[in-house]
């Protein structure tokens, strides 16, 4: 075997394996190196048809890709819809999300309903993004008990958009936000929150 069919060979492999990603912006970009490789081998053994399919491939990955990128700090692209912390369609999605949940928040477990608590769901259009579960401390302090973002929406920034932009914390009267203790590979110093133990906490301004 060549070092060309070689070449073939990875560039196929990628395209395989950019359809097994479960992340969006992963699987397009994955994709769009695998065209890339598959239009330099086809064109060198000059199979023209399969260069044209690869460089129309390559093109719709790349408009994805910029259109992904160029809506990921847009506040407008996800919605935060308040629900029943005892509703169907949340049961369902913590239900069918649950060993995902557990990966990351292995100190989740399931509250019964009260004044005290409120749950989030996170959208993008009409994709499920993410699930946020808070406690009231006090008036004045959130405990976040789930903050679970999707497979498919984890290369985004939903965090970004449900702490800094969407006022679900300040229009209920929160002034400091507490994260989940233990939460695996948590992305809340990008934001802002600082360490205090295992958790981090975040200061909001009034109107934030």
């Amino acid at each position: 075997m060549g070092w060309l069919d070689v070449v073939g060979w990875i560039g196929s492999g990628l395209l395989v394996w950019s359809l097994l990603q479960t992340r969006l912006l992963r699987l397009r970009a994955l994709n769009l190196v695998g065209c890339l490789v598959l239009i330099g081998y086809n064109g060198a053994v000059r199979v023209w048809p399969m260069v044209g399919l690869n460089v129309v491939l390559a093109g719709i990955n790349l408009w994805y890709l910029g259109t992904m990128l160029a809506t990921r700090h847009d506040e407008r692209t996800y919605q935060v819809v308040q629900v029943g912390t005892d509703d169907d369609f949340l049961a369902h999605v913590l239900r069918t999300h649950s060993a995902d949940i557990a990966r990351f928040n292995p100190a989740f477990r399931p509250a019964a309903d009260g004044p005290d608590r409120s749950a989030f769901l996170v959208l993008r259009g009409d994709d499920l993004v993410g699930v946020v579960l808070v406690r009231a401390v006090d008036p004045a302090t959130a405990q976040v008990e789930l903050d679970y973002v999707t497979k498919r929406f984890r290369d985004f920034t939903p965090g970004e958009f449900v702490y800094r932009r969407s006022r679900l914390f300040t229009d209920l009267g929160y002034r400091r936000v507490l994260t989940p203790p233990g939460m695996v590979t948590p992305y809340y110093d990008r934001l802002g929150f600082r360490r205090e133990g295992d958790s981090y906490v975040l200061e909001l301004a009034a109107g934030q």
